[in-house]
């Protein structure tokens, strides 16, 4: 039987939350092709990460597990997702289209002699549906060979929930090629705070913030929430807090249960990234700032009032 596979993503043992978005899409797809879901996990001692996807419902997860997969390389996963889709007859090959799927999938593509569509936001079963010019507007697309490989825009998609009974899982036998590039080392940012992308609560703040320093109120909100700090391009381009923290078309995409807007006008670039955000609050003085067009809430006034404010308030209740 033909198969919709997802490959997963994982990072420190745990699976990544784009990867639930992607399964969503996957048994969407699946339906509608009238073919299996199935599930690629590549790396090294993965079997946590395995129990962990194991009750979401696909009918069949992949271990490709070898030392020399511990460590992502798109070379060497590209390989061994395209030999992985060829063994398990896979019509459609998808991936969230974070970082690691934007490097990794066009790969894929030109393994298997497959067309891809990026940022793919639906599918109705023969034709694909993409954002374009920062999502205003939408393109739909067709894809003609007999594979085809997608990457997922993960916050279009709500997260799989789990579901009764477990998928059966099967280790792949892999063959690593003599790579042209190898893993030296991870320089990742170590923060207690969660990644935006990964969070409930993201606080954003923008070129209003005004000053690296002014950023620690936005930082004590994130805290109280237990969530993430944000950050326009503008803030970022000042060097006021880390790029990863970016947010927006050139940044992260991320669709928390709640996203607070501090400071920031709300351009239709920086509307790319959090839009599909569940609740929305604006705070920002200039009533015609775009952000008040697309928030569920919206405070016009100074952010250095109504954050410490706020904060307090959420103190006080918790307390």
């Amino acid at each position: 039987m033909s198969r919709v596979c997802i490959i997963a993503e994982h990072q420190n043992g745990k699976l990544k939350k784009s990867t639930l978005n992607a399964i969503t899409f996957g048994k969407d797809a699946a339906q509608k092709l009238g073919a299996e879901l199935c599930v690629f996990l590549i790396g090294h001692n993965i079997s946590g990460v395995a129990g962990e996807l194991n009750k979401y419902g696909a009918s069949k997860i992949i271990l490709a597990d070898d030392a020399g997969l511990e460590h992502y390389t798109a070379e060497q996963w590209a390989n061994v997702a395209a030999v992985a889709a060829g063994k398990y007859d896979a019509v459609l090959v998808a991936m969230a289209s974070g970082t690691t799927g934007k490097d990794m999938m066009p790969r894929v593509a030109v393994k298997l002699n497959a067309g891809m569509g990026s940022d793919i936001v639906g599918f109705d079963g023969e034709f694909f549906t993409r954002g374009m010019w920062a999502g205003n507007a939408l393109a739909t697309i067709e894809i003609t060979t007999p594979v085809k490989v997608v990457t997922i825009q993960a916050t279009a998609f709500g997260a799989a929930e789990p579901v009764g009974g477990e998928s059966v899982s099967e280790n792949m036998e892999v063959s690593l090629t003599n790579a042209k590039t190898r893993f030296v080392e991870m320089r990742e940012t170590v923060s207690e705070r969660p990644d935006p992308t990964e969070a409930s609560v993201v606080i954003t703040g923008g070129r209003g913030v005004n000053g690296a320093e002014n950023f620690k109120i936005i930082e004590r909100l994130a805290d109280i929430f237990g969530g993430a700090v944000g950050a326009t391009r503008a803030a970022v381009d000042a060097g006021w807090v880390p790029n990863d923290l970016q947010i927006g078309q050139t940044g992260k995409m991320v669709a928390p249960d709640l996203y607070v807007a501090a400071g920031l006008s709300g351009s239709i670039q920086h509307q790319a990234g959090m839009k599909n955000s569940k609740v929305i609050v604006a705070i920002n003085k200039d009533e015609e700032a775009p952000i008040f067009e697309i928030a569920d809430f919206g405070i016009v006034a100074d952010l250095f009032k109504v954050i410490p404010e706020m904060s307090e308030l959420l103190e006080k209740e918790k307390s």
